[in-house]
Parts: structure tokens; C-alpha cells; sequence
């Protein structure tokens, strides 16, 4: 397959300032769209915080070809989802041996040749990383819309660069940026999990498994796991709170993670006096979401399971240590962040050997504390 520039004159890409906007683009507010593709592959909370673009989008353009871009392991999220009308899988740990392994390098040439079929018109790349922005170079769409900050000098395959507000922003509102250039900041972020009845009925089904031993009693789903090993608070303490809570009120604890957090859940349960029910790696990433929308509150880190439960609007406790909430905690809910307030916090680091303050920021954190936010909102 032949490769040429990705430009409207099929010259090679010349290197630009950051900021800079391709003048042949011209103002994109009153323009009009029929082949849209939203570039955002990862992770969880990533995609989580680009849901509300998609609805500006379909809003703006109801009667466009709306496609995403998205991490294979992250597909079943957007799957059936009636503002989507492609879903575009991108298999990371395959194309990651692109130029490599002979196979991986044909399959990543074929999937760029479908994304030059679909001639796009409009292509937004909300990832803004060097990847991502190369992918929407390739496509060759003539409008292909950027952050001007973003990463990996990614900006340069962009034609419209968006400048960005900088300081504490949240990254919903980084996203939202994007309203604004195409005309429909007027538009509400909504966030919208298209959960299908067959996801529902599988998580009742699944919650049903604890019923025989504490009957239709107000569930806690708690979420221990982090990719970052700093965010992470202390198993003992979260055991310690599932005993609080079974205890001293009519609640059924349930452990939720994905596979890589099973051993994680099953030693905090096995450090209960009564083991709550364990649902972690037992879950397809619909069927943790419709879990999710059937608890009353959930426990939970600044993770994916936590913008997930902001999108599914349930009330929620979010441990908070390394990180800045004003960016990527709970969206317009900092109330429901638990945090120590430390100098050194956030420092953004992501392994323990890096802090030298023996980890306070969740150290610090107290299991009466979370029992106390939690019946405060089961109340």
C-alpha cells in the first residue's frame, strides 16, 4: 500500500509553531460536517471524560457519521451506543510490533487504508499523544483538530490547534474545549453509558449472589485497585471498613475491579470477619458499569471505576492522595473527595520508593473517616 502526505495539496508535513491554525481551515463554527471521527483510545477514565464531546457532536450534527477510535479492551463501552456510529478498534498490543513483526506491520497498514476509506472530514484528537496525533495525520482529513499543548509534539499533525485555558483544569472541561470551535459550547457535558437491559439484568443477577445472606440491603461497591501504586490506600483499612459497615448498619459491601485487581480484592476479604461479595475480575467493563448503577454508594481512588460512577451519577467517597482533584477527581463533586491536606500533595508521583514522606497522604487517611462519609450518604 503507497503512502502519501496527509495534506489537502499532497506536500510533506512542514513543521509549524504550536498554535499555529492552517488558514485554508477557516472558522469552524458554522461549518458543516458528515464524516466525524473522535480519536480517544485510553484508558477508562479518559474515555469516560470524552462522552461528553460525543453528545456536543451528535447534538451538533445530528445527522453526521459519528466514529470512535478506542483501545479494543475498552470497545464494549461504546458498543451500541446511540450517539456512535462506528466503533473503530485499535489493538494496541498488536500494532505496538508495528515494523517488527511482518503480520502486526500489514494489519496496521490495512487498518490505516480503512481509515482513509471512511474520508473523513472531521477528525478531533482528544488523546493528544504522539500516536494519536499520527493516526489522525493518516487519516488525511482536511480538518483534523488538536490541543495545541498536547504531548509527544503530537500538535504538529494538527491544522486547527485549540489553545488551552492551562492551570487546574479539569480534563472534562480540557476536552470541552472543542465546544467552542465547533459551535456547540451551548450544549450542556452530559455524560451518557449506554447500558442495555441485558447489562442490567446480568448485574442483578450477579448482586443477587450475596441476597440469601443480607437480604435487599443498601450496597456499597468498593473499588480498592489503582494503576498508580501511590493512589492505592491500605487493604487492612478497607477491611476495616466493610466490618464497620456490616456491622453497625443494613449494607452489603461489594469488591469491583477487573482481573489485574483480583488478589487484591480476595486479601481484603479474606482480612473481613464476614467476606463480602468478591465480583472483582468476574465483570465485563458494561456489566461493572451496570453494577455501579445499582449501588448507593461506591468506594472508591481517583480511577477509572470512579469517573465511571460519576457518569453514572451514583454517590461516591473518593480517596484522593498523589493527585490534583481539581483535574481529574470526581467532575464538579470535589465535596465527595476524602484527602489529607499536605504540602507535599499533589505530587503526582506514581511508586512509593519515590516518596519521602513514608506515603501519608493515604497512610493518614482513617477507616472511621470513610464509615463516617459513607452512612452520611447512605442517609
Amino acid at each position: 500500500m503507497k503512502f502519501s502526505p496527509p495534506t489537502a495539496d499532497g506536500s510533506p508535513l512542514r513543521p509549524k509553531r504550536r498554535g499555529d491554525n492552517d488558514s485554508a481551515v477557516g472558522d469552524l463554527r458554522d461549518r458543516c460536517f458528515e464524516r466525524i471521527l473522535l480519536v480517544k483510545p485510553s484508558s477508562l477514565g479518559d474515555v469516560v471524560h470524552a462522552l461528553p464531546v460525543l453528545h456536543g457532536l451528535r447534538r451538533r450534527f445530528p445527522s453526521a457519521t459519528i466514529d470512535w477510535l478506542i483501545a479494543s479492551s475498552l470497545a464494549s463501552l461504546l458498543r451500541g451506543h446511540p450517539d456512535v456510529s462506528h466503533v473503530l478498534e485499535f489493538d494496541r498490543r498488536k500494532y505496538g510490533r508495528l515494523g517488527v513483526n511482518l503480520g502486526a506491520t500489514r494489519d496496521f497498514l490495512r487498518f490505516v487504508g480503512q481509515l482513509r476509506a471512511k474520508q473523513y472530514d472531521l477528525v478531533i484528537d482528544l488523546q493528544g499523544l504522539f500516536r494519536s496525533g499520527f493516526l489522525t495525520w493518516m487519516t488525511r482529513a482536511p480538518v483534523r483538530v488538536g490541543f495545541a499543548d498536547a504531548r509527544e509534539a503530537a500538535w504538529a499533525f494538527y491544522n486547527r490547534r485549540i489553545p488551552t485555558n492551562g492551570g487546574a483544569t479539569h480534563a472534562v472541561d480540557h476536552n470541552y474545549q472543542v465546544a467552542k470551535v465547533l459551535g456547540f459550547e451551548h450544549i450542556p457535558v452530559r455524560f451518557h453509558l449506554a447500558l442495555s437491559q441485558a447489562d442490567r439484568s446480568e448485574a442483578l443477577a450477579l448482586l443477587a449472589e450475596d441476597e440469601p445472606r443480607r437480604g435487599n440491603a443498601g450496597i456499597v461497591a468498593i473499588a480498592p485497585g489503582a494503576r498508580w501504586e501511590t493512589k492505592r490506600w491500605i487493604p487492612e483499612r478497607f477491611a476495616a471498613v466493610i466490618n464497620a459497615l456490616h456491622a453497625g448498619a443494613a449494607v452489603r459491601c461489594v469488591l469491583v475491579g477487573g482481573p489485574s485487581e483480583a488478589a487484591l480484592c480476595e486479601q481484603i476479604g479474606q482480612a473481613c470477619r464476614a467476606a463480602p461479595l468478591n465480583l472483582a475480575g468476574r465483570t465485563s467493563l458494561v456489566h461493572l458499569a451496570a453494577v455501579l448503577e445499582r449501588c448507593d454508594v461506591v468506594l472508591c481512588h481517583d480511577s477509572g471505576v470512579m469517573h465511571l460512577a460519576v457518569a453514572l451519577e451514583r454517590p461516591l467517597v473518593c480517596l484522593t492522595g498523589p493527585t490534583d482533584p481539581r483535574r481529574t477527581g470526581p467532575y464538579r463533586r470535589l465535596d465527595d473527595v476524602l484527602r489529607e491536606d499536605l504540602p507535599c500533595s499533589p505530587c503526582f508521583l506514581r511508586r512509593l520508593s519515590q516518596c519521602e514522606y513514608g506515603h501519608r497522604c493515604m497512610q493518614d487517611l482513617k477507616a472511621e473517616v470513610v464509615v463516617k462519609s459513607i452512612l452520611a450518604r447512605l442517609k
